[in-house]
């Protein structure tokens, strides 16, 4: 993997705020012809800098108005424990984020969910029923204060 240099990162910055900019507006902002441009951005995706486009969508537009935060402790802390609640998880579209984390639980997910009463379903139906599944703590977002994907670089 090569370094990334300044120009390499007022890319990414750009990027991160609006990828759906042409190579060439990207070049105007940073003083590069669309070649040089071009080239680090496709040198940036090969290196797996820039793992993805993606586009981000209004939750609350879309009807999920609960956001939840759930540590989650597993009954057995081994390899295989780990492997098939993670393999279980993965196919939970609810679960946004699921994190294995060091201290007194073993997973930190955020879950969208549309109320109170859907989520409610989802944690008797979906999550709780994962085999290996001890304890599921939930906490409620009653104010989203920051929520942003731009990574600084």
């Amino acid at each position: 993997m090569e370094l990334i240099d300044t120009t390499d990162r007022k890319i990414l910055n750009i990027l991160q705020q609006n990828a759906r900019l042409t190579i060439q507006e990207i070049g105007k902002q940073i003083n590069l012809s669309k070649t040089p441009v071009h080239e680090r951005i496709r040198r940036l995706e090969r290196e797996g800098v820039i793992d993805r486009y993606v586009t981000i969508l209004d939750k609350k537009k879309l009807g999920n108005l609960l956001m939840i935060y759930c540590q989650v402790t597993l009954d057995r802390q081994t390899r295989d424990s780990f492997t098939a609640f993670e393999t279980d998880v993965r196919e939970l579209p609810e679960v946004l984020e699921c994190s294995r984390v060091s201290g007194t639980f073993d997973y930190l997910l955020k879950i969208v969910s549309r109320d109170m009463d859907t989520y409610n379903h989802f944690y008797q139906e979906r999550l709780s029923v994962i085999p290996g599944t001890l304890h599921i703590s939930s906490f409620f977002v009653m104010a989203e204060v920051k929520n942003s994907t731009v990574v600084p670089v």
